[in-house]
Parts: C-alpha cells; structure tokens; sequence
C-alpha cells in the first residue's frame, strides 16, 4: 500500500455515496458491511470494480478491488510459473478425475490461476460449470452460477445441484466449511474433477486443513491430485532497477543455492522513478509451488502426519518451495531480494 492525495473529510460521506450509488449498494446503510461491484469503460477497455463497505468507529471505509479485463492472460504458461510447478500443474490437470486445490491468503491470485485451468480444459465435448462468489470474470462456454446464502443458494448447496447436472468438471469458488468440503471431495471420488480454492500458509497444509474441516484422510488421499500455494510478487521497474552484488553470508542466510564463495551473484533492486511514482515497482507477478499426491504423500496423509512432514518429503521428491521459486524470479531480475523475504516464509 502507498498513501496518495487524500481528498478533504467533509466529502467523505458523498464520496461514499456515490460509490454505493455505483455499486448498486443500499446508500441509507451505514451500519452493516455492504459488497458490490460495477464496470465503466476506459480508452476502450473493460474495468471492473469489486466494492466493499465497512462501517467503523471514524466513518465507512471502502475498499475498492480493480480488475483491467484487457489486461487479463488467461494462459497457464504466459503466467510466469518457474519450470517444476507449471509442468505438475499441467500433468494434474490432465486427470480425469481428483480435487486440485490451490491456496493463499485474500488476493493472493488464486481466481486468475483456477480460471487459466478452465480456460485450457474448456472444450465443446467437456460440460464445465463453477460455484462462485461472485463471479469474476465471465468465460465463454462455461456455466457459472453466483453463490447467494441469503436465499440459500450457498457452495454446499450450489455443489450439490451441480452434479446433477453431470459435469466433467467443477469449480468451487471457496471450501469454507467441512460441508463443502465433504461433497467437493465425493464429488471427486465419483469420476469429476474438481477445482476450489482454500486459506492456507503452503500446499501440504491444504491437507491438514481438509482433515480439520472433518473430511476422513482416506477420502483425502484417494481424491487428491495437486495442492498449490500462491503469492503475487511486486515486479520491479524496468526503467530504474539497479543491479548490485549479493554478499555470500547473505545468501547462505536466504537459502540461495551458490556453487562457491568466490562466485559472484547479482540481484536487482528498487530504485524509484517517475514511471513508477517513486515506488521502484510496477505491476505484480505470481510465485507458485505445487505438491503432488505421489504414492508416498498418500501413505502419509492415511498415517495423519503433519503438514512439515508433508513439506519434507514433497521437497525431496522435487518439490521447489515458494522460497526457491521467487528467488528465481528475483535472480532473473522480476522482483527484489527485499519482496521475496517480505512474502515467502523460511524453508
């Protein structure tokens, strides 16, 4: 986040106003959390807006998530994904049936991953249909219902009158609750596959959470295809990085692999122009790491062992970690050695 012009207090409330008004949101609420969305058109392109209102102790606060559809690469290999998680992405999604879940915190870019798969499993012969809340980009060929709990339509119910319309594929927009889950997880025993989205810190924890929201871990095992962490990184400024040598004690310190001392390694890092209003970024790109349920990690979810046992073995079987991975990206010159330590935890 950066702070910009800050418009005068005594416009707050229209300025709201008007944003609700937009959003098709009730003006005369100010007490209760309010969501919504609208789309304007700018130099010929579609924008979307996703508004959130939240009352708190100084006034309403909006939070407004902006998405520029001409700017959207719905292409799994265009989306910057290092070699080993792309490629078990790929295999996973080759798969008849299964659950793949990908996870991370709110924004992290887990929509955009999960609808780059639709868009490269969507064919006339595959009937694909998705759950979501709301529904962020609209796909051609696809049916894609908007979950509304206020009238019962929720994912739990939503999933389940999915499959009995016989999809080859499902999206679940979230598995929020041990229901969803449950039918997710049946639903990928009995020849779908599923696609959905969870909060979790790293892939093997994925597991551990579907074991605490009650699901058996026989049916977690058996169902599994690939679980996925995401991050999205801050891409650094074409226009003014700079390049600087990294000390070896520093890069022991963050697990980059260097062959000697003697050898030299160069990182980039953010310097601030007028292209990138001073910041040294512009633009953000995904980092990955993606676990596959081999015949071990199988054994070992049925044994109900922890998520850093999970991590363990998935890393000796080839797994590159989000760490690994974004210091690629960062030895490449995407992003800064500051960000990756910022966003990606210690192996």
């Amino acid at each position: 986040m950066r702070e910009e012009q800050a418009p005068p207090k005594q416009v707050h409330a229209a300025l709201v106003s008007r944003i609700k008004i937009m959003a098709e949101l009730d003006i005369a609420e100010h007490r209760v959390p309010q969501d919504g969305r609208f789309r304007i058109r700018y130099q010929g392109r579609e924008i979307d807006f996703r508004v959130s209102t939240l009352p708190t102790y100084h006034g309403e606060k909006v939070v407004m998530r902006i998405l520029d559809k001409g700017n959207l690469t719905l292409d799994l290999t265009q989306l910057g994904f290092e070699q080993q998680p792309l490629e078990a992405l790929l295999q996973a999604i080759k798969e008849p049936y299964g659950i793949i879940l990908v996870t991370g915190p709110t924004g992290s870019g887990k929509t955009t991953t999960l609808y780059s798969v639709l868009h490269a499993l969507n064919s006339v012969e595959r009937n694909i249909v998705t759950v979501e809340d709301p529904v962020e980009y609209e796909l051609f060929g696809i049916s894609q219902v908007q979950a509304r709990p206020e009238v019962g339509l929720s994912f739990a119910s939503g999933l389940r009158s999915i499959l009995r319309q016989d999809p080859d594929i499902v999206m679940v927009g979230e598995i929020r609750d041990g229901e969803t889950a449950d039918i997710a997880i049946k639903a990928a025993l009995t020849g779908h596959l599923v696609l959905s989205t969870l909060h979790t810190n790293d892939a093997p924890s994925a597991v551990t959470r579907l074991i605490d929201m009650g699901v058996e871990p026989f049916l977690v095992s058996s169902s599994l295809l690939l679980a996925a962490a995401q991050r999205l990184l801050r891409r650094l400024c074409r226009d003014c990085a700079e390049p600087y040598e990294v000390p070896y004690e520093t890069l022991q310190r963050i697990q980059y692999r260097v062959k000697s001392k003697r050898e030299k390694v160069v990182f980039y890092r953010p310097v601030g122009c007028r292209k990138c209003g001073g910041t040294g970024y512009r633009g953000r790109i995904a980092v990955i790491e993606c676990m596959r349920n081999t015949a071990v990690i199988r054994d070992l979810i049925m044994s109900q062992a922890p998520a850093s046992e999970l991590r363990r073995v998935a890393i000796e079987e080839g797994m590159s970690t989000l760490r690994q991975n974004a210091l690629a990206k960062a030895a490449r010159g995407l992003t800064s050695l500051e960000e990756v330590l910022r966003v990606t935890a210690q192996d």
